[in-house]
């Protein structure tokens, strides 16, 4: 599976992409399959997101998305040394995949 992610100009928060725009929850993030590329330049150029890139990721059984690479996964749930300060209310389980 590959998503898209990258920070929204306006407020710099960490972005995902939805299939229709970018959303704030990596849950919400759809498989893009060989039309990264493309969706990358298209939303780059329209000014939307900045720094916007691909990455891969999977979906556990309960089918949340979940990104490969332990930086992404901070990027999608916030810092992993307090709790207190992870994205809420997108993943109350986020303490069982993070590390």
């Amino acid at each position: 599976m590959l998503i898209l992610t990258g920070n929204d100009l306006g407020s710099g928060a960490v972005t995902w992409w939805d299939g229709q725009g970018w959303s704030l929850h990596v849950d919400d993030a759809v498989d893009v399959g060989s039309s990264a590329d493309e969706i990358l330049g298209r939303e780059q150029s329209a000014r939307r997101v900045n720094a916007a890139y691909a990455i891969e990721a999977s979906k556990d059984a309960d089918g949340r998305v979940r990104p490969a690479h332990i930086k992404d996964r901070v990027r999608a749930l916030g810092p992993t040394v307090r709790p207190d300060l992870t994205l809420k209310p997108a993943d109350p389980e986020a303490l069982n995949w993070v590390i």
